[in-house]
């Protein structure tokens, strides 16, 4: 069962982040792109990365995915703008991700790397949990989570102040 969540998971993060590559439509490469953080965070809890895992979909897929939509919105005249690269800046980056491929798939084929190994040397067991994770951010850094968001709040309504139109 495990084996058929993982490649259900990496389906969905593969397929979504070659529709943020292909897509020419901003709100749908937005939609692609929560697809692809969507897909990484299913990954993350099958690796029961739990902490990883909600970070990911909190910080990432809610947060950073809707101050984008948000400045599409504010800074585009039609939310429907479409983005046409140049040709050569196409062929630049198929090549650069081939390239990419490429070396991903020889490093996993080496078989160099033993990645059974290394998972199993960290139990489960000794890892942090959230809890932990939790009382630490609202105990010993609650200073700088707080000021991490203000400068979010902060970045936020800077951000609709230079988009505003001058009447």
């Amino acid at each position: 069962m495990d084996d058929l969540a993982f490649y259900i998971f990496a389906a969905i993060s593969v397929g979504s982040a070659f529709g943020v590559v292909v897509s020419q439509n901003i709100v749908r490469t937005a939609l692609f792109l929560l697809g692809t953080l969507g897909g990484v965070a299913g990954l993350y809890f099958l690796l029961d990365a739990n902490l990883i895992a909600v970070i990911q979909l909190i910080v990432y897929a809610g947060g950073t995915l809707i101050l984008i939509v948000f400045g599409i919105m504010l800074t585009s005249k039609s939310p429907w703008a479409e983005f046409k690269p140049p040709k050569g800046q196409i062929v630049l980056a198929a090549l650069v991700g081939l390239l990419m491929f490429i070396g991903i798939t020889s490093l996993t084929l080496s078989g160099d790397v033993n990645w059974a190994a290394r998972a199993t040397k960290t139990p489960l067991a000794t890892s942090p949990k959230v809890a932990e994770a939790g009382e630490a951010l609202l105990t010993t850094y609650l200073v700088p989570f707080e000021v991490a968001s203000v400068l979010l709040l902060v970045v936020m309504i800077g951000a609709a102040y230079l988009a505003k139109t001058e009447k």
